[in-house]
């Protein structure tokens, strides 16, 4: 009789509830990210890019994201024209962001791409890469006379990250908007026939151009004025490393796309 009394008095709705609030939050980072608005969390990415890759030209002399200077810089030291040391940490750059790319794309292609979760962890590395880098520069301020990890660590581990960032850019079908460089964006802005009109950004795609460039010039602007501070350099990392897990935290909350008609019978 008292073993039925205490099960009467067990609250019948509190392990029901607690299976509801994991199915939920299971189901939210089940679903497929909806791929409307991802323009503007590339053109916030590019203001990452900036910050990051002013300030490593600052701090290295080379970049982390644009691959396309670090190609030169490379092809001019080979010919002995480039600055010493430049080309050998563009060429670390280089082969550390087509590592990334392709790190990043094996594991979008692994799971469900745009699968909220796998968006999210994605980001996380990103975020960590950074964080990482940060620590090794911190322990090493001088940049140079260190061991290769010290000095080469930090470039290798941003560019491997960026490299991560612009497959982003393809995973949420933006490939115009790689968040990582400017060249055919410029093209493709000037070369518009509406350019000199008056509704010359009335068109969606002129207007995400606009963004870009905006957006990489106010990022690099931002990380020369960080790099010009007491901090430093690291201050510029610990900005783009907040940045992106701002980045981070607007996709667990993003919109989910509506399921198909099939789907949502299956459901």
């Amino acid at each position: 009789m008292t073993n039925n009394l205490n099960r009467e008095e067990e609250p019948l709705l509190g392990r029901v509830a607690s299976t509801s609030t994991s199915e939920l939050l299971r189901k939210h980072f089940s679903n497929i990210i909806d791929t409307q608005g991802g323009d503007l969390l590339l053109l916030f990415c590019y203001l990452i890019t900036g910050i990051l890759d002013s300030s490593a030209v600052f701090m290295w002399g080379s970049f982390v994201s644009m691959q396309t200077g670090n190609t030169i810089y490379l092809g001019l030291g080979i010919t002995g024209a480039g600055q010493i040391g430049r080309w050998q940490k563009s060429a670390v750059s280089i082969a550390s962001f087509c590592l990334g790319s392709q790190a990043f794309a094996a594991w979008h292609r692994f799971f469900p791409e745009r699968r909220r979760w796998v968006m999210c962890v994605s980001f996380a590395l990103q975020t960590t890469c950074i964080i990482v880098a940060a620590i090794i520069v911190i322990l090493n301020p001088d940049g140079n006379s260190q061991p290769f990890w010290l000095e080469y660590g930090p470039l290798a581990i941003i560019a491997f990250q960026s490299g991560g960032q612009a497959v982003i850019s393809r995973v949420l079908s933006f490939n115009t908007l790689t968040s990582v460089v400017l060249t055919s964006i410029y093209c493709d802005f000037f070369a518009s026939p509406t350019l000199l009109s008056v509704h010359a950004l009335s068109r969606k795609e002129q207007l995400q151009r606009a963004g870009a460039i905006l957006s990489l010039v106010t990022g690099a602007v931002c990380g020369g004025f960080l790099v010009r501070t007491s901090a430093g350099f690291v201050s510029a990392l610990w900005v783009a490393a907040f940045l992106k897990g701002v980045a981070m935290i607007a996709l667990v909350f993003w919109k989910a796309e509506k399921p198909t008609t099939d789907e949502a019978e299956r459901g």
